[in-house]
This record gives C-alpha cells, sequence and structure tokens, in this order.
C-alpha cells in the first residue's frame, strides 16, 4: 500500500494549481488550516473510520463545522474539494494535504523553513540573530519554527530542507564516542 504522503500529494499540487491560479494562496491555506482542525478534532476522527457513515454525511458534517470559515473567494472550490476528498475517503489525508501545500506555497514565494532544536529556550533577539545569519547563508527568506529538546544538554540544532546544522553538546558527545570507537 502507498504511502500517505504519495497519495497526498496529487491532491496538495491540485489545491496549489488552483490556489495560485486564483492568486489566493493565503485563502486557500487558511481553508486548509481550517479543515485540518476539523479533521484532526477525535469526535472526527472516530467518524471517519465509521463503516456505518457514509461519505455524504462524514461530507455534511464536516461543511457543517467548517460553515462560514472559508473566505469567500474560495468557498465554492473549497466545498468541492472537501466533497471530492469525502467521497474518495481521503479525508484523513488533510495533515498530509496541508503540509505538502505549505511546502509548495513556501517554495513559491521563496521562503524556507528553518527547525530550530534547543536545549533551553531561545529569547527573540537570539532567533532573529540566528534567521538573518541563515538567510545570509540560504539567500532566501527564512521562517524558524522553535522546539525545546532537554536531551540536547546544550547548544542548538538547525535543520533546514536537508540541511543540518548541528551544535549541540549531545551531537559533539556523539561525533566524539563515534571518533574514539573508530
Amino acid at each position: 500500500m502507498a504511502e500517505p504522503v504519495t497519495i497526498a500529494r496529487p491532491y496538495a499540487e491540485a489545491v496549489f494549481k488552483l490556489a495560485r491560479e486564483q492568486n489566493a494562496l493565503a485563502a486557500w491555506a487558511d481553508a486548509l488550516a481550517n479543515l485540518d482542525a476539523v479533521v484532526g478534532d477525535a469526535r472526527v476522527q472516530s467518524i471517519i473510520g465509521d463503516p456505518n457513515v457514509s461519505a455524504q454525511q462524514l461530507e455534511g458534517l464536516v461543511l457543517g463545522v467548517i460553515g462560514d470559515k472559508l473566505e469567500a473567494g474560495v468557498a465554492t472550490e473549497a466545498r468541492n474539494f472537501i466533497r471530492v476528498l469525502a467521497q474518495n475517503s481521503r479525508l484523513e489525508l488533510t495533515p498530509h494535504i496541508r503540509v505538502l501545500y505549505e511546502n509548495l506555497k513556501r517554495e513559491h514565494e521563496g521562503v524556507l523553513e528553518a527547525k530550530v532544536i534547543s536545549a533551553l529556550p531561545i529569547s527573540d533577539d537570539q532567533v532573529k540573530t540566528l534567521i538573518a545569519t541563515l538567510e545570509a547563508k540560504f539567500k532566501r527568506t527564512i521562517t524558524a519554527r522553535i522546539e525545546i529538546d532537554p536531551q540536547l544538554i546544550g547548544g542548538v540544532k538547525i535543520v533546514v530542507g536537508d540541511k543540518v546544522i548541528d551544535a549541540t553538546v549531545r551531537g559533539r558527545l556523539d561525533a566524539m564516542a563515534a571518533t574514539l570507537t573508530h
């Protein structure tokens, strides 16, 4: 069976293409965020997997919950998209579709996302300095997502796309251990 992200990719690409044509990248990002929030709810999750609930009932539930949260410029197309997902039993792919869409949107806008993992909280000034340094290095706009991981002991680990910058105490200890054992 195919991986969920593989199945989600054509849906995300179709939405992205439509959003670009409509000049509504942000509106579609909001629509997908709203859909993801609804589908991510535990009560809706239990209904998605219930064989006693038809695709039409599930579609009605999701559209009823989303209601007026869809922007006017994309509301009709977003409702149609939800119908397609429900009828094809693909609503559970919504989180993957959203992530893939956001990646396509950032790439289109020339923005990279950096995941910054730190052992301790990072101040706003430190984040700004780090982003400025990364923007100079990658020559693109960078957005940062900060995560705290006390297992790192100290320092930071930065992941930008497939590049990893490991300046953590844990990383240095692991590198020393590898050097000593080889």
